[in-house]
Order: structure tokens, then sequence, then C-alpha cells
């Protein structure tokens, strides 16, 4: 497949990044099967499943969304339209419109979420193979999941993807503060202020709201909501706890990873990248542009949204 060049109105991190977000998509799925997978106990989360007619031979693409994200993601939308096409299974794990699914808080270390999805389709379903594809915090998720299976995965794992993974979890949330990033961080502290409240009305009591004053930065909810709320200590200890940069490298099935240098916010430390490029079943594809999970190139041939398309190209071997 040909290497990434950003269309010519679209070029530099913002730009691809921006573009990626709001260039409108000719959307032409399907209805789903809906259906809800218990993760623990008490509590589960909503899948959208696309099957072809023989679902047990075709390879199935769990994918996983990002911070905030949901199936109707525009990333998400477009891989399950390729693969598809593709002759896959696609099943799209959605956060949207499920806070009353659990009285629990969405984050980065719930690898364990992923591999109760992926049981589920095996014994469900019956299917043969499967691969983990994930965007952003949804690779971060993906990449964990297969690093802690390592070389005891699951028969039926083939494969792992991932662009923009938010591996190192703590330098990435550093440089969302920075102003030239704010406007990203200050949509993702609206939406996430806006889910807290929910699953305040929703659980009455789990969730004190008054822990939101004084939180303006990703890393400051983190520290007052996520870690309070998921058992972490603090932001330190959940960003070091749940970065999937700590299993990287015992991940023993074929692997890519598609990342930007000039992503606004996802940082990729020097001690992650040696870990990445000296594991021999990953690939790592990094682009001087791209942006974040956007990839915007020309449309010859096609609809020019190069990292949905590459990892096509990469589980069609599959």
């Amino acid at each position: 497949m040909p290497s990434f060049a950003a269309r010519r109105l679209v070029r530099g991190g913002h730009l691809q990044t921006l573009a990626g977000f709001f260039l409108v998509r000719n959307v032409n799925l399907p209805a789903p099967e809906e259906r809800y997978v218990e993760v623990e106990p008490g509590i589960k989360i909503l899948c959208h499943c696309h099957w072809q007619p023989d679902r047990r031979s075709a390879l199935t693409a769990v994918i996983v969304h990002g911070l905030e994200g949901s199936s109707e993601s525009g990333y998400v939308i477009g891989v399950t339209q390729k693969g598809l096409a593709a002759g896959m299974n696609v099943n799209q794990r959605n956060c949207g419109g499920t806070d009353h699914l659990a009285p629990t808080l969405y984050n980065s270390s719930l690898s364990s979420d992923v591999a109760a999805v992926s049981r589920n389709l095996v014994e469900q379903d019956r299917i043969s193979r499967f691969a983990l594809v994930g965007f952003s915090m949804g690779g971060n998720l993906v990449l964990k999941t297969a690093g802690e299976w390592g070389r005891e995965h699951p028969a039926e794992f083939r494969a792992v993807a991932a662009v923009c993974p938010a591996m190192d979890l703590a330098a990435s949330a550093d440089a969302l503060h920075l102003p030239s990033n704010r406007i990203y961080e200050q949509y993702f502290m609206v939406k996430l202020r806006h889910r807290f409240r929910q699953k305040a009305r929703l659980f009455p009591g789990q969730f004190d709201p008054a822990r939101l004053r004084g939180v303006r930065s990703l890393r400051e909810f983190d520290d007052k909501i996520t870690a309070y709320h998921c058992g972490f200590e603090g932001a330190v200890d959940y960003y070091a706890r749940a970065a999937a940069s700590n299993v990287v490298d015992r991940i023993a099935v074929p692997g890519l990873i598609v990342h930007a240098a000039n992503d606004p916010f996802v940082r990729l430390i020097p001690e992650t990248r040696k870990k990445i490029l000296a594991n021999p079943n990953l690939e790592f594809v990094e682009c001087a542009d791209g942006g974040h999970c956007a990839f915007i190139a020309d449309a010859n041939g096609y609809d020019g949204r190069w990292a949905e398309r590459r990892i096509i190209e990469f589980l069609r071997q599959f």
C-alpha cells in the first residue's frame, strides 16, 4: 500500500485532526445486532455487531473507540464499512448512551472489557479467529490486552492494530494541556463533565459531582475523578498502571501501530519506541503528517481515509 501523503489543503497536525473530525462521510451500514456483554458481575457494555453470512469462518475485527467516542465515531464507521466490504465480521464497542448500564467509569485500564468481549464472541458465536483494532485510548486498550495475554493468548486471536494509541498516558495528558491544544482538552472536558454528572444522576450516592470543582485539565480530572472512583491512588498511579507501554514488548501476535509524528497530543516516549521496535511481531508505521486518528489523503479510488484502509489491508492476511 502506498505511504501516506496528506491531502493538499489539510496538511499539518491540527488541520488533519480537525478535518478527520468534521469532514462528512458517506455512511452506508446495515442495522447492527445489539449485544449486551457482561464484563464483570452486574456490569454490562453494549456492542454493535455486523456479521457475514458465515460468521464462524470470517475474521472478526473487534473495534475499540477512543475517549468519549462511540460506534458512531467516524473512524469506527469507516473501518466497519471497509471491513465488511473485505468479508470480515465487525464488532464495535459502544460507549454512547450507555451510562445506565454500569456504575463505573470507562477508563484506560479496562483491558478486561476487551478480553471479556472477545471471550463472548468465541464462546457464543464460535468464531474461528479475531483481531483487535483500537484508536487513541482504544489503541492503548487493545495493545494492553494483547500484551497482557502475551503467549497465553486465546487460540483464535490472530492480530492487533492500533492508530495513534495513547500508550504513554502521562506524556499525552500533559501534551493535551499545552496552549496549542486547549481546544481539544476543552472538548474532552465538556464531554467528561457531562458524563460524570449523568453518572451521578443515574447512581445516586456513588458519584459526587462536587469533586468536579476546580478541575480544569484532563490530568486534574483523572486525579480527582477517574483515579478516585477506579481504584488508583491518583493520576500518577493511574497513568503508570494503565499504560500499554508496560506490556507492548510481550505482544506475541502480528501487530500494526500507526502513529503521526505531528499528532497534536498523543506522545510516545523514547523508552516505548524502543520496546515497540525491539518486538519482532510489531510493525511500526510513523508518518510525518496525519494528525490524531485522521490521515486524510487524496481520494484516489477510495475515500482518502488512509489509516482505515491500511488497517484493513493489514488484516486481510488473516
